[in-house]
């Protein structure tokens, strides 16, 4: 069972033992690394890209244009230290381009 708040207890303290207890995590920073790809990279990238997951530490993204995964492989350190300064942690450390 979750420990108990005292009543003085903020929101933002009480969603996170609300998360932390029931494991959520994994699946915020999965919605919101996907949010950040899209914000992130715009339209033109967005129209290439097929599926974005994050497995771990490691975001996978497919692309259908060989010629952008390419392009954005050279990019990679960037592409994770913008996605990680969107989310202001430490989320993704690697990306995969598929």
């Amino acid at each position: 069972m979750a420990k108990r708040l005292n009543n003085e207890s903020s929101v933002g303290d009480v969603l996170k033992v609300i998360i932390e207890s029931n494991k959520l995590q994994p699946g915020i920073d999965q919605i919101s690394v996907k949010e950040a790809w899209q914000s992130l990279m715009g339209n033109g990238v967005n129209s290439y890209t097929q599926n974005v997951l994050l497995k771990g530490s490691t975001l996978y993204v497919e692309l259908t244009s060989s010629v952008l995964r390419e392009e954005l492989h050279y990019g990679k350190d960037k592409i994770i230290r913008m996605i990680n300064d969107e989310l202001r942690r430490d989320v993704v450390k690697d990306v995969v381009l598929r």
